[in-house]
């Protein structure tokens, strides 16, 4: 359980972050020279930001919502 956790935090964390930072990158220097490096710095730092996020946040939030929706 604890494995299939971090797992889906890990993968979400790629796809969300990756998603985010490409429109933010895109909506603030546009697609110039450049943007692929910026992309992947965004991209990474955010990585690095959501995941424990993910981990610690998470579940609290998730027994708060348990707790409102059973």
């Amino acid at each position: 359980m604890v494995k299939r956790k971090i797992a889906f935090a890990l993968s979400m964390g790629i796809v969300t972050t990756g998603i985010i930072s490409f429109v933010l990158v895109v909506l603030n220097r546009g697609l110039t020279d450049g943007f692929v490096l910026a992309w992947l710095r965004s991209w990474g730092i955010s990585y690095l930001i959501v995941i424990p996020a993910i981990l610690l946040v998470g579940p609290r939030l998730q027994a708060g919502i348990d707790r409102f929706v059973t």
